[in-house]
């Protein structure tokens, strides 16, 4: 056993004396050491309820023949941290993330790994470390939050930031603000729509990573509960077979996480997460492979911010796995690949059917015909960009209008809350990047206010940055290069023409080309003001958000 390192032999007396005053037995001892990486916190509501799903996790490893250990890992609440200072650390977290289980588990040589993420960066932080590590692994999420209820209909927290825009404008007044706090958002789990926490707990079940289920039973069920047992006891039997990660994640099953991210629209922040899982399982995730794989993949289901269903809804219609059948039917999912069941996709999904047929569409009755997000390319692109087009109102597809042009998130906020943004502008904002920002924040903020201000059919933002999975409308970003490392999106001036085309995968600025080799000469990087420390760090060696924003292993 891998733990032997740590406890077997005469040298190990002084380690055997450590783990015994930590109150372990001989008996525990003999048996494999499994980790349990928890990161129950008390700040991010889907995090809150962790220590519950840790403690049934301990149980069916117990039940099992297992030891458990748990030791803790961070993360940021992005819905807190957004619009502020403090989004800088959300993306910059996941290789923190990565990093500190990995510090862990080598420092104490477990014989294998579970893992309880839910929101987030958390979730692919810890991928990334189980594929780097490639022991025995399993996922086991918190669940989604359930919706909240006011007045008749379903709110989920996108309601929350779009009624910033309607306050703004004065649409709402006291008692209708908080009657959103008081209700959007009514209890644990992560936020209840298809955001960017349970569309990567969905991706993880769909990858072959965690058990049937793990991306859509509620967070409040009894069933998930059980889901942390059966996780605990399924361990035992991955490390009994050598199921490692690296067996589970291979090009196939990240195709068919691809493929399952097209039909379910998920959020555009998969795009960076999953070209980062492939840099540490060994393999890559271009841009063209993810507009290759839309295009034939028929989007199925509209969850909240693009409809009114949920993952509660998701889940009740079949989950994740009705989903993958569809998929499996079609000839679009590898039915071979491993999975941490022990079987294949193909063997999982045996007697699986949709059981709501309004949640979960068939391809006659899909959304489109291909997928929930979309690459863009264009001279303000060249590296790519990305659009949840499942969320983008048919008459914004595609847009022709002036550039806005604003160099971070707050100036930007500013001008949506003067109201000097009109009907066909082209809102760029920029110097947002992995570099630029640094930290690449999220901007539900403003997009959210777009869409409360009613501007959402009329107005575009394109950006270097990155949006929340709770964005919806005609909001483009991960434009590659950035501002910051030279790319075209640090050369547009206010009113320059704009021209977007989503069913063409384009994305352009209409000016000649000596125009911007003019403009190019004269030009030198906004680079801002961080503090020293990990930011700093970060700026130094993070790529591009085209390679997933990976960092380096030099300085770029």
């Amino acid at each position: 056993m891998r733990s032997d390192q740590m406890k077997t032999g005469i040298t190990r007396i002084p380690h055997r004396s450590l783990f015994k005053a930590a109150g372990l037995t001989e008996e525990e001892l003999r048996r494999p050491i499994v980790g349990i990486v928890n990161s129950q916190n008390d700040i991010i509501p889907g995090h809150i309820h962790l220590d519950s799903m840790v403690l049934a996790v301990k149980t069916g490893v117990l039940m099992a023949g297992g030891t458990p250990l748990a030791f803790p890992a961070i993360g940021v609440c992005d819905g807190i941290a957004m619009g502020h200072d403090g989004m800088r650390y959300s993306l910059i977290s996941r290789e923190h993330i990565a990093d500190s289980v990995e510090i862990m588990a080598m420092a104490h040589p477990f014989d294998a790994l579970v893992f309880v993420p839910n929101c987030d960066k958390i979730v692919p932080g810890m991928i990334m470390a189980a594929l780097r590590l490639n022991i025995p692994s399993i996922f086991v999420s918190g669940g989604p939050m359930l919706p909240g209820f006011a007045g008749g209909r379903k709110l989920t927290l996108s309601n929350a930031f779009e009624a910033v825009g309607e306050a703004g404008i004065g649409k709402i007044g006291a008692d209708r603000i908080l009657e959103t706090e008081d209700k959007a958002c009514p209890g644990c789990g992560s936020c209840a729509g298809m955001f960017t926490a349970n569309s990567m707990n969905c991706m993880t079940e769909a990858v072959g990573l965690g058990l049937p289920g793990n991306g859509t039973i509620p967070a409040v069920n009894a069933a998930r509960i059980r889901l942390a047992k059966h996780a605990g006891m399924k361990i035992m039997e991955l490390l009994n077979r050598n199921i490692r990660p690296r067996d589970i994640v291979t090009a196939e099953s990240l195709r068919n996480a691809l493929s399952a991210d097209m039909a379910l629209g998920c959020s555009s922040n998969t795009v960076l997460h999953l070209p980062a899982i492939a840099h540490e399982a060994g393999l890559t995730l271009p841009p063209s492979e993810i507009n290759a794989v839309s295009k034939v993949t028929p989007h199925l289901v509209r969850l909240s911010p693009a409809g009114p269903d949920t993952l509660a809804d998701l889940d009740q219609a079949g989950g994740v796995q009705a989903v993958l059948k569809l998929l499996l039917d079609y000839g679009l999912l590898d039915g071979n690949c491993l999975t941490v069941t022990g079987g294949s996709v193909g063997e999982n999904l045996l007697g699986v059917k949709v059981l709501d047929p309004e949640v979960i569409h068939d391809r006659e009755n899909a959304y489109s015909p291909d997928g929930g997000l979309a690459v863009l390319w264009g001279n303000i692109a060249p590296e790519g960009a990305v659009v949840k087009k499942g969320a983008v109102l048919p008459e914004m597809m595609t847009h022709q209008g002036p550039a806005r042009v604003f160099d971070s998130e707050e100036s930007c906020v500013d001008a949506l809350l003067a109201r000097s943004i009109r009907p066909g502008d082209v809102i760029v904002v920029r110097y947002e990047g992995p570099k630029g920002g640094p930290g690449m924040r999220e901007m539900l903020t403003p997009t959210s206010t777009l869409v409360g201000m009613g501007l959402d059919n009329s107005v575009a933002l394109i950006t270097d940055g990155r949006f929340s999975g709770a964005s919806k409308g005609a909001s483009i970003g991960h434009i590659s290069p950035e501002a910051a490392a030279g790319g075209l999106i640090g050369l547009i001036e206010e009113g320059d023409p704009i021209r977007i085309d989503i069913p063409g995968n384009k994305l352009e600025l209409l000016l000649d080309d000596q125009v911007i080799a003019r403009r190019r000469a004269a030009w030198s990087p906004l680079l801002k003001d961080v503090p020293d420390g990990y930011l700093k760090r970060y700026r130094r060696m993070v790529t591009s958000a085209s390679t997933g924003a990976i960092l380096a292993d030099e300085p770029s």
